[in-house]
């Protein structure tokens, strides 16, 4: 098969390791002579590997004891409304960073009384906000650490007065994280642990269960925790990718060795960025993001960016056509994505350069 060097912001690049293990699993499940799709949720062979996944969070991530990893359907965008169903009993505070958190905000404004504690949304959320203040009688603080389109990234675990929100889609696993500073991380799987399809909830379980109003059976975190993800039938095919990620990930040597990886491999691309005097970078650079690098072309060459998309494509990039609301490129660098791939797209860009100016 041919393989391209895959940019794509989600569904991402996948270990080839995974992949493999997955056809495997796809023709005949751990012995079973049923393939992983046809397999019954409630067998043995199953609910094991739903046990290895969960142990395979809580030890790559050092889970500490106390918080309960969920398996659940419906996408972060589900979570938009579970977390204030879940948390939301008088006052929530929001950081608006991208187009997600917005709309993330948009759903807790339904179930209650919501603050926005900053917004960087007169620049096009081309920066993360700094110097808010953070009130102190509100249910928590509701953040979303990558912003995708943008490319502007929340890269350290901030001291919180109240309970921390995180949604961590698109960089969950790409760096250590403090646990113990969250009630609740939440994400889709498909940028980092797997295809889509699946989304995880690390949830705080002594958080839950303090609102007056009614919750709704799945709409409750409670329901998922007490049922071992299994409430309903799980999304057994994403699991088992997301499982078989996890042991790559685990197997190259953690998340720490990850955190350098990915961060060799964007400086690469915004070195190349910064030099090269067709290309602009759009995110303000104290708000880079490691996950996803976006930019434009500079003035004086705004003419050239179709050239330079069809140039990208004809060698073999895949996936750096910018979001629509915000054009230019975007190249996503998510934990699977080869330094070889970033450095056939520096490369592309420098003879892009040398042809052109």
């Amino acid at each position: 098969m041919k393989r391209v060097h895959n940019f794509n912001a989600g569904p991402c690049v996948l270990p080839k390791a995974a992949i493999n293990a997955t056809i495997e699993a796809l023709r005949d499940f751990s012995g079973t002579g049923m393939s992983v799709i046809e397999v019954s949720h409630r067998s043995k062979e199953w609910q094991a590997v739903m046990d290895e996944t969960e142990m395979l969070w809580k030890e790559i991530l050092n889970i500490p004891d106390g918080y309960k990893v969920l398996f659940l359907g419906g996408g972060a965008s589900l979570q938009f409304l579970m977390v204030p169903m879940n948390f939301l009993e008088k006052k929530a505070a929001y950081l608006e960073t991208g187009v997600w958190a917005k709309k993330a905000l948009k759903e807790a404004k339904g179930i209650g009384e919501v603050v926005c504690v900053a917004s960087s949304a007169d620049t096009t959320y081309n920066y993360i906000p700094k110097g808010y203040a953070i009130p102190t009688d509100a249910d928590y603080f509701h953040i979303t650490t990558n912003n995708t389109i943008y490319g502007t990234e929340i890269r350290e675990d901030m001291d919180c007065p109240i309970p921390l929100i995180a949604d961590m889609s698109s960089d969950i696993m790409s760096r250590p994280v403090d646990v113990s500073k969250y009630t609740l991380i939440y994400g889709g799987a498909q940028k980092n642990v797997g295809p889509a399809g699946v989304t995880f909830a690390i949830v705080k379980e002594e958080a839950l269960g303090k609102m007056s109003r009614y919750l709704p059976t799945m709409l409750d975190y409670r329901t998922h925790v007490e049922n071992g993800s299994m409430f309903n039938t799980p999304p057994v095919f994403s699991i088992l990718v997301m499982n078989e990620t996890l042991k790559w990930l685990k197997s190259i040597g953690g998340l720490k060795v990850m955190q350098q990886m990915n961060e060799e491999k964007s400086s690469m691309l915004y070195n190349e960025i910064d030099r090269n005097s067709m290309f602009v970078g759009t995110a303000e650079k104290a708000s880079r993001s490691v996950m996803n690098i976006c930019w434009i072309m500079a003035d004086g060459y705004k003419d050239k960016e179709e050239l330079f998309m069809a140039f990208a494509k004809e060698r073999g990039m895949v996936g750096i056509k910018g979001h629509r609301s915000v054009g230019g490129f975007r190249a996503s660098l998510y934990n699977a994505c080869p330094k070889e791939s970033v450095g056939a797209l520096v490369a592309c860009m420098q003879e892009f350069e040398k042809l052109n100016k």
